[in-house]
């Protein structure tokens, strides 16, 4: 259950109708998610990628705790999150502006209402994890040019085995929205 923040939260005997144990504190969305991400792993069920919005992938201890257990993670970031390529850090959409047009490709993020959902993709890897035989990147999704409208951005931060095509990376974001249509 989410529970609203501490100025916004219901007031202590509302609570108790709905019997919410006066234990149960404020925990943000991302804290929720790692708990329950954490209970699912713990019992072995199968997860081949966490994804999820900016919301989630901006909560580097998140993050950590799935790099820590070995978990595929495809999270959405800002385009001010700071990234780490060799030892120049900056924030994603700065090393997306050096970028060579054909650096990019066309791939489909699955299929849509009005068929394949099109971008252009390109990843950039990041510096390496602790974590033996994993590597970490930064997938670029832009939408196809049309007109003189100008191409829209999403950054998403991948860590993955090492090898990882960026077609895999791509399916894997793309059933993010599986999730919210069902």
């Amino acid at each position: 259950m989410y529970l609203r923040a501490k100025k916004l939260a219901a007031p202590k005997e509302r609570c108790r109708e709905a019997h919410v144990p006066d234990s149960v504190t404020f925990a943000t969305k991302p804290e929720l998610a790692q708990r329950m991400l954490e209970r699912t792993l713990d019992a072995s069920l199968p997860i081949a990628w966490v994804t999820g919005d900016t919301v989630y992938g901006s909560a580097q201890l998140l993050r950590k705790a799935l790099e820590d257990r070995r978990q595929a993670y495809a999270l959405a970031v800002t385009c001010k999150e700071q990234i780490e390529v060799g030892s120049v850090r900056k924030r994603v959409d700065q090393f997306v502006q050096a970028l060579a047009r054909g650096d990019w490709q066309v791939l489909s993020a699955g299929a849509g209402s009005k068929g394949p959902r099109l971008f252009v993709w390109t990843r950039i890897e990041l510096a390496a994890p602790e974590t033996e035989g994993w590597q970490r990147w930064l997938l670029v999704r832009r939408s196809l040019e049309k007109g003189a409208k100008p191409a829209e951005m999403a950054y998403v931060l991948i860590f993955a085995p090492t090898g990882t095509s960026l077609e895999e990376m791509v399916e894997a974001f793309g059933a993010r929205w599986t999730v919210e249509i069902v």
